[in-house]
């Protein structure tokens, strides 16, 4: 079986302070911390043992992950594995890069976001030539904000053309036809992001081929609903994966609508939907 796995486990701690993130400068204490690495390990050791099935892995944390360990380790371990064919995360890349070098870099990828305000632009823009240097497979983005389009124009001329600046309409925003014209100046596939998507009745492949996980190995078709279809360690979801239409009435998130199948972006994104890079910038 080939599965995708989106694993959002209770890490809600972050370092950054983003004032359109409900979980910035979040403190998890010890014993959230303690559970969030114990259920980490137990996915990455299922996902690791599960030789018979090919396994595609995103974790999409609401905290940074990558400032802790056992995500790092949990990423590095999982891209060694043959039967692994995706492993990524999105992060900040407020983290240190260096053990990177003991992953296998043509599996593990990342999906990076720059946050201006949170971290100097300098920093993060070195971050990702260390991520060059070292020959990891990443995309970047930022929040299309009036506030950060310079910033984005400027990540935009000093990034290797080859890689992939993608821009997210701010939530709530509405953009002129001039607005989001600027914005697709600079990233050509921000129309998909400009307007929530009509998902009502539709195919789409969560619940099929693709599942949410969360901490205790509930499965559900994916992040935004919230109906269980089982449970990924007894295997009793399993029986349950089958071709469902969403049950939304829209989707505006990426790590959502990149699966409807009204949308063509499993060819748009072939072979980086996990990391978001266009098949067109490999």
């Amino acid at each position: 079986m080939d599965l995708t796995l989106l694993y959002r486990g209770p890490l809600a701690s972050c370092d950054y302070d983003c004032p359109y993130c409900p979980f910035a400068k979040r403190r998890d204490s010890r014993e959230q911390l303690r559970a969030d690495r114990a259920s980490l390990e137990r996915f990455a050791d299922w996902a690791g043992g599960r030789t018979e099935d090919r396994l595609s892995v995103l974790f999409t944390p609401w905290g940074e992950g990558l400032v802790r360990s056992w995500y790092r380790r949990a990423l590095t371990e999982l891209s060694h594995q043959p039967h692994i064919r995706r492993v990524a995360i999105q992060t900040n890349l407020s983290c240190r890069t260096d053990w990177l070098a003991d992953a296998d870099r043509d599996t593990l990828a990342l999906w990076c976001t720059y946050h201006p305000g949170q971290t100097p632009y300098d920093r993060f823009l070195g971050k990702c030539r260390e991520l060059e240097r070292l020959g990891v497979r990443y995309s970047v983005g930022i929040v299309g904000l009036p506030e950060h389009l310079d910033a984005a124009r400027r990540l935009r001329a000093e990034l290797p053309e080859r890689v992939y600046l993608w821009v997210n309409a701010a939530e709530g925003r509405t953009y002129d036809d001039a607005e989001a014209g600027v914005w697709t100046g600079i990233d050509p596939l921000f129309p998909y992001s400009r307007h929530p998507h009509a998902s009502a009745g539709l195919p789409c492949r969560t619940g099929e081929s693709v599942i949410s996980v969360d901490g205790e190995g509930t499965v559900r078709r994916c992040h935004f609903v919230p109906a269980e279809l089982g449970n990924l360690y007894d295997g009793s979801y399993r029986a349950a994966l089958r071709p469902r239409p969403c049950p939304l009435t829209s989707c505006d998130c990426h790590i959502g609508y990149v699966h409807l199948e009204t949308l063509p972006l499993y060819d748009v994104f072939a072979g980086g939907v996990l990391e978001r890079i266009p098949a067109a910038v490999e």
